[in-house]
């Protein structure tokens, strides 16, 4: 016993405070036209084993409805919501890494080193040039048959 706690009780609120227990609920919303974003949806729906997540375009109504205007409005951002939580830019990426799990999640967890502010300032660089480099589609993805229970419109 450590000052009135149990000591099993600390090293389990250690662990859950370092492993962070994935939500079954989330979704990650993406810019249906971009082709970085595509590919990465593509990604991660194949690194994604468990298909834990789910996935919405930043276009959809269900976007509008489950987020607010400033992430539907200009699609600058992933954005991954998991039990009520946003997460955007950088965050969203890393906390994504962590549902794929192995090597992908002990790499988030290096890269969480870096911090947020520098972070960031890439990820921005990368969305204002992200069409240019990877294209832009004439419509949002389709989702196959097989990928269609993973998709919320």
């Amino acid at each position: 016993m450590e000052h009135g706690i149990e000591v099993s009780d600390l090293h389990s609120a250690r662990v859950a405070r370092f492993s962070r227990v994935l939500a079954d609920d989330a979704v990650l919303f993406f810019d249906g036209v971009c082709g970085l974003c595509d590919g990465s949806i593509s990604f991660v729906m194949r690194m994604d084993k468990k298909k834990t997540l789910r996935f919405s375009p930043l276009q959809s109504e269900y976007a509008r409805k489950e987020l607010p205007p400033v992430w539907t409005a200009d699609f600058q951002s992933m954005v991954l919501k998991e039990d009520g939580q946003v997460y955007t830019q950088s965050d969203a990426v890393l906390r994504v890494l962590e549902y794929l799990g192995g090597f992908w999640w002990l790499f988030g967890r290096m890269m969480r080193f870096i911090p947020k502010k520098l972070r960031d300032p890439v990820y921005s660089v990368v969305a204002r040039y992200r069409y240019k480099v990877f294209g832009v589609k004439s419509e949002c993805r389709i989702p196959s048959p097989q990928e269609r229970s993973r998709f919320i419109l």
